[in-house]
């Protein structure tokens, strides 16, 4: 049959009348028919849906009837495809497609029209592609499918680590494909590292192919994937270095709370959020995965390449409003100089409204976005006067201040002025020591006269728990103080930073990534 014949025959709608079941009638074939289709996605964008399960080895695109093509190296990469996308629904454009076997064998596209892009658009993945499998070692088939007993665990290496990355960003860049089970962070060889266990290895090939050497913040934070040797992780604590999202009872190790059911859905635990497409509840959705996966522009030449990789669009720090709603604060205790001084510990903080009628809510402008981000990556889950408070991005792009004469009763305060931003100067050292909410402070700009007595007794007046305190050796000028818990280390920042010592002197306190 000749390419003529062939399309003519597909215009008839040979795969169209498999529409009306779910299931599609077909044995298994190489060749998959998508459906629903929006009119205006590129080729790359389709091709992006089967790269992760194998080479593609043609694409035929029928913009008029919103439908596509695309032939797989082999059946066994096209099962794989169908049975995954059965199970997870897959977005072009924010918009589902639907994946069934064609009864076609193969496409025949030699003498049709307008296949140049299409042919362009295949090679550019496929190198792009064949790029990442070498990257990755020999853990997948020669065509990049997965291989029998290889295991749901990865091993992510994070590295030219300009901006710091969480536990939680992690979360919701891998939860994209797939279902998380268990996370847990380390530092090894001065790099931040994971090992990020999914519910089936299928999700793992999937994540590692799309992922590795990709950027999470424009020109930074590079992420490198591998498969651990690992099959299982044994996650015993829940708190910032290590969660288990089939286990929300478990204790947090180091005085942290343990997550409650309320953060389990902020997270996307198993049984609450299903898709594995879904962005994680109370998190900006940062990146913008327009399809499954990444946005594949730049495969097709479209946009810049970043030191030969794509980056994940959204994640720059321009992508999300600088404005943060902290909500379930303890509306009998906290003030706007509180939440200045703690959340000024990620970044600048310009102006806090607290809300003059549901005062447990708070609207907090940052400098900009990527410190937004910080401090939302830190402190959502953090206890607070003894309430879990939570921070997500803000609909609000600044924070307005009461107008002359309007009451307030100064629940909001302008602090773009103030001498204690700690991130004002370019280059500061203090973008290098950024670390999550711990029990253990540092201490710093501590005047030779003061000793440690002076300052436990600074601790301990309030009612603090001072466990343990040690000057550092080689500067006097610091040292590291450890409180009984995170909460009570959250509320000592917030009193005793800037706190006069004398002589010039005042206290400056932030996060401590070391313990005493």
């Amino acid at each position: 049959m000749g390419s003529a014949t062939w399309l003519n025959g597909i215009s008839n709608g040979n795969d169209s009348r498999q529409f009306k079941g779910d299931r599609s009638p077909c044995g298994p074939s190489r060749v998959l028919h998508v459906r629903k289709v929006p009119i205006e996605v590129s080729e790359a964008e389709l091709i992006s849906l089967g790269v992760p399960f194998g080479r593609v080895t043609n694409l035929l695109m029928l913009k008029g009837k919103n439908q596509a093509f695309i032939e797989m190296a082999s059946e066994e990469a096209a099962i794989t495809m169908v049975n995954y996308y059965t199970t997870a629904t897959p977005h072009v454009r924010n918009q589902p497609v639907y994946i069934q076997y064609s009864n076609h064998r193969e496409l025949k596209t030699d003498n049709l029209p307008n296949q140049g892009r299409a042919q362009a658009a295949l090679q550019a993945v496929n190198a792009v592609h064949s790029g990442n499998m070498a990257l990755g070692g020999s853990a997948s088939g020669s065509d990049g499918a997965l291989m029998p007993g290889q295991s749901p665990v990865l091993r992510i290496i994070v590295e030219n680590l300009f901006y710091p990355v969480s536990l939680e960003v992690l979360h919701q860049i891998f939860s994209k494909f797939g279902t998380v089970l268990k996370i847990i962070t380390f530092t090894k060889n001065n790099q931040f590292q994971a090992l990020l266990q999914y519910a089936d290895a299928m999700n793992a090939h999937h994540a590692k192919v799309t992922l590795d050497g990709q950027n999470i913040y424009n020109a930074c934070c590079t992420l490198r994937v591998e498969f651990s040797k690992l099959t299982s992780l044994n996650v015993k604590y829940n708190n910032d270095k290590s969660r288990d999202f089939t286990r929300l009872d478990l204790p947090s190790g180091d005085g942290q709370p343990t997550m409650d059911p309320a953060m389990s859905a902020a997270f996307g635990a198993p049984g609450i959020i299903s898709s594995p497409y879904a962005g994680a509840a109370g998190f900006c959705p940062t990146i913008g995965f327009s399809q499954a996966g990444l946005s594949m522009h730049t495969m097709a030449g479209m946009g810049p390449l970043v030191s030969g990789r794509m980056t994940l669009h959204g994640m720059a720090p321009t992508a999300v409003h600088s404005v943060l709603l902290v909500s379930n604060l303890n509306p009998d205790s906290i003030s706007p100089h509180e939440l200045f001084i703690l959340f000024g510990v990620y970044g600048d903080v310009h102006r806090v409204k607290i809300l003059f009628n549901k005062k447990e809510n708070a609207l907090i402008q940052m400098a900009d976005a990527t410190q937004a981000q910080l401090a939302m990556s830190h402190l959502n889950g953090q206890r607070l006067h003894g309430k879990v408070i939570r921070v997500t991005i803000s609909k609000h792009q600044t924070v307005q201040l009461p107008r002359e004469g309007q009451e307030d009763q100064g629940l909001t305060k302008d602090f773009s002025g103030s001498p204690l931003h700690r991130f004002k100067k370019p280059g500061s050292k203090n973008f290098q020591n950024i670390f999550p909410p711990s029990a253990t402070l540092h201490l710093s700009n501590i005047p030779p006269s003061v000793t440690e007595d002076v300052l436990k007794d600074l601790f301990s007046g309030p009612g603090y728990t001072v466990k343990a305190f040690k000057f550092f050796q080689k500067d006097r000028k610091m040292a590291l103080i450890q409180l009984g818990s995170v909460e009570e280390a959250i509320q000592a920042l917030i009193d005793l930073h800037n706190h006069d010592l004398g002589e010039n002197h005042h206290l400056r306190v932030s996060f401590s990534k070391s313990t005493i």
